[in-house]
């Protein structure tokens, strides 16, 4: 999971404010939304859907590849898991990317090993490698998921054995970072539920194979002392959740407004703008999760907003889910031209509750 930003954020998404905006063309009005009564001007509850497109299209820096790997995680997973890159840059296109940026991107991204091409006559799929998939999968069990995990009450802990030389070390911490640990100290890293062997895994595939043999993976229980450091502690200790509460507290305020003008209704949704407002919104809720440890509830203050900005997350996804995929019937191709149906999967993210019943 805290490999997509890491990779498609510092090799795709390279792209310097210098150069981008002169990639990028003028761009066209979207249709933002049909209204319902022929004739009637466009009325304000449109305002919040079309700021949030806006304000993305007006950024002289878009990290390409990072946009991708959420297009290809969120949209294109659920469809087979490749797309012809003429159709993947038509669906971005309405956001600001243009042709010669989304190749930079895709180009970088195949180097990185994000991606494989695989040529049909003239033209050209992209699809996921399996190391790819395997980030992809990751990930999206924790950005669809209907709740925070349950806790066993047990930690997991990597602790470093004997010396290691300061750049190898910096480089363990960024990556058990990454993969959600909080820090103890230089030594030793603590995470409530992750999988052990899952992270020694993912170290080897990002070159610290050669740091394995230095480290020592427990599961450690609660002794249950009354004069112990208090689970809390040990939170506060290794996390900065401080930060990160402010994080989604600005992504609630953020996307709020779109959902009360989905929520109020009275007009119809445009099936790209649907699609667009989809993208961004895993797009942003993704580089959230990045930062996220994923701590169980019990672990979290009682007012966090990340429960607030989960719930507004899938509300809002279910809502534009139908007609966002109305447009991917329209623009999704594969190099031969054939259209892929959406995997039944999709109607099973974030369906633990009747979403559009959820309180306002």
């Amino acid at each position: 999971m805290k490999e997509w930003d890491a990779v498609a954020g510092q090799g795709a998404g390279r792209e310097s404010a210098a150069r981008v905006p002169a990639m990028r063309k003028a761009l066209k009005a979207l249709d933002f939304a049909a209204v319902i009564n022929a004739g009637t001007a466009l009325p304000t509850v449109f305002s919040p859907l079309q700021l949030l497109i806006d304000d993305f299209r007006r950024q002289d820096r878009v990290h390409a590849g990072s946009l991708i790997i959420s297009v290809f995680g969120d949209a294109v997973v659920p469809r087979g898991g490749r797309i012809w890159l003429g159709s993947l840059i038509r669906l971005l296109e309405p956001l600001g990317l243009n042709e010669r940026l989304v190749r930079t991107a895709v180009f970088r991204l195949v180097r990185d090993e994000w991606l494989a091409s695989a040529r049909s006559g003239r033209r050209t799929d992209y699809l996921l490698t399996p190391t790819g998939e395997q980030r992809i999968d990751e990930a999206s069990r924790l950005i669809y998921a209907a709740a925070t995990p349950q806790w066993d009450r047990r930690w997991r802990l990597i602790v470093t054995v004997g010396e290691l030389p300061a750049k190898d070390r910096e480089r363990l911490r960024k990556a058990l970072l990454w993969h959600g640990f909080g820090s103890l100290s230089n030594d030793c890293f603590v995470h409530p539920g992750v999988d052990l062997i899952a992270v020694f895994d993912a170290l080897a595939a990002e070159g610290l194979g050669g740091l394995l043999d230095r480290l020592k993976p427990l599961v450690a229980a609660d002794a249950t002392l009354g004069a112990a450091a208090s689970d809390a502690a040990m939170v506060r200790s290794a996390w900065d959740l401080a930060h990160l509460a402010d994080l989604y507290r600005a992504f609630v305020a953020r996307y709020q407004p779109a959902l009360g003008a989905l929520r109020d209704g009275g007009f119809e949704l445009a099936d790209e703008t649907a699609f667009l407002l989809r993208v961004l919104l895993i797009h942003d809720y993704r580089r959230l999760l990045l930062r996220d440890p994923a701590l169980p509830d019990v672990l979290l203050p009682a007012d966090w907003p990340g429960q607030k900005a989960r719930l507004l997350c899938r509300e809002l996804y279910r809502r534009l889910l139908a007609a966002s995929e109305r447009h991917l019937d329209a623009c999704f191709q594969l190099a031969d031209g054939t259209v892929p149906e959406a995997s039944a999967r999709l109607h099973e993210r974030f369906r633990d509750a009747d979403l559009l019943a959820l309180p306002v």
